[in-house]
C-alpha cells in the first residue's frame, strides 16, 4: 500500500507518473527502471506495513535514496485526505496503481482488510485521477482473477465470476471499477495480469522465496496436495518491460492483458530445480490441499505481444538461477 510519483521522459516529452507500492517487489523494479530514465523526480509513498518484516521493504529502496531525485514519503492509500494533498500538489499524466493487500491465502483470514485496501484504496485513486483530468490508469491486476479456469491457456476475453478467494475477488472488483471509470470519465484504463512473478527481491512469504531459505537451512517445506498444481512463473524483468509498454499504450480507453511467461511448470519439477540451484536436497512436509488455491494458471500471451510488443525472454530455469545468486547474496 504506497505510492510513487516519477517525473518520466519518454516519446521525447517529460511525462509525470504516479506509482503505488513502490517500494514492495515489482514497484521497486519498476522505479529501478525510471531511475535509469531521464526522470527528473521520483517520490515513493508506502506505509510499510508489517505484512512481512517493513525492513525488507526499506532494503529495497536504499540505493534509491542515493539519487538526489528520489525522495520517500510513508502513507496509505485508503487514506483519501493524504491521497488529496499529493494529487493537488503534483501534476501527473499517468497512474500505475501496483500497492494492494497481496496474497490468496492470507486474505482468506482478513477479507475486510483486503477489501478496504484493495478495492477502497483503488476507488481513492480513480476518484482522484478523475478529478485530476488523468488520461492513464495502468492497473496491477493478477491471473487469480482467472479461478478455477478448465480452458488453458487463460484468454484475456475468459469469464471471471467465480474466483475463488477475498484477494482474487478484489483484483476482479479492480478491473470492473477501471471500466466503470473508463466509460463514464474517458480514463484510459489498461489491466495486467501478473502471473506467479519471481526474481531478485521476492516476498519472503512467496513460494520460491520460501523453499530456497527453508531447503538452505535443511528444514521442511510445506507442499499442500500432491505436487502437482501448475504454475505460468513470470521474471520480473518480463513484468516490468510489460508495466512499462502499459504506461504507453494509447490504442483504445480500456484493454486486459496477460503478463505471463506462457509456459506452466509443476510444483514438483519447481523443487527440482531449486533443488539443483542450492545444491541441496528438499525435505517435504505434505500438507492437505489450500482453500483458495488454484490448480493451474497458464497465461495466453497473443494479445499482449500483439498490441503492447510484449516478450518475455526469461525461461524459469534462468530466472531461478538469477534468484538463487540474489539469494544467497542477501541471506539474513
Amino acid at each position: 500500500m504506497g505510492l510513487a510519483f516519477v517525473d518520466l521522459c519518454y516519446k521525447g516529452a517529460v511525462k509525470r507518473v504516479l506509482v503505488t507500492g513502490g517500494a514492495g517487489f515489482i514497484g521497486s523494479h519498476l522505479v529501478d527502471h525510471l531511475l535509469k530514465t531521464d526522470a527528473e523526480q521520483i517520490t515513493v509513498v508506502d506505509d510499510f506495513n508489517t505484512f512481512y518484516e517493513p525492513e525488507i521493504k526499506r532494503s529495497n529502496i536504499r540505493e534509491h535514496l542515493q539519487d538526489q531525485r528520489y525522495a520517500l514519503i510513508e502513507t496509505d492509500i485508503r487514506d483519501r485526505a493524504a491521497l488529496e494533498l499529493i494529487f493537488n500538489q503534483q501534476n501527473f499524466d499517468c497512474v500505475v496503481h501496483l500497492a494492494a493487500r497481496a496474497g490468496v491465502r492470507p486474505s482468506l483470514s482478513e477479507p475486510q482488510l483486503y477489501t478496504e485496501t484493495n478495492i477502497n484504496g483503488t476507488v481513492n485513486l480513480l476518484e482522484l485521477a478523475r478529478q485530476h483530468n488523468i488520461k492513464q490508469f495502468v492497473f496491477g491486476s493478477s491471473s487469480s482473477v482467472y479461478g478455477i479456469n478448465a480452458k488453458v491457456p487463460f484468454s484475456e476475453e475468459d469469464p471471471i465470476r467465480q474466483p475463488i478467494s477475498p484477494y482474487a475477488a478484489t483484483k476482479a472488483a479492480g478491473e470492473l471499477l477501471g471500466h466503470t471509470y473508463s466509460h463514464l470519465y474517458g480514463l484510459r484504463c489498461v489491466c495486467l495480469r501478473f502471473f506467479t512473478v519471481y526474481g531478485p527481491r521476492q516476498r519472503p512469504d512467496l513460494a520460491i522465496h520460501k523453499f530456497a531459505k527453508l531447503i538452505s537451512q535443511n528444514k521442511p517445506i510445506p507442499v499442500f496436495g500432491d505436487g502437482t498444481t501448475r504454475r505460468d512463473y513470470t521474471y520480473v524483468d518480463d513484468i516490468i518491460d510489460g508495466v512499462v509498454a502499459a504506461i504507453h499504450y494509447d490504442k483504445s480507453d480500456y484493454e486486459v492483458f496477460n503478463l505471463g511467461e506462457s509456459r506452466t511448470v509443476e510444483l514438483r519439477e519447481l523443487i527440482s530445480l531449486l533443488e539443483k540451484e542450492l545444491d541441496a536436497r528438499a525435505i517435504i512436509d505434505r500438507q492437505p490441499p489450500q482453500p483458495g488455491d488454484v490448480p493451474q494458471t497458464f497465461a495466453d500471451i497473443t494479445k499482449a505481444r500483439a498490441l503492447l510488443g510484449y516478450n518475455p525472454q526469461t525461461q524459469i530455469e534462468a530466472g531461478l538461477r538469477r534468484f538463487v545468486e540474489w539469494f544467497r547474496g542477501n541471506l539474513v
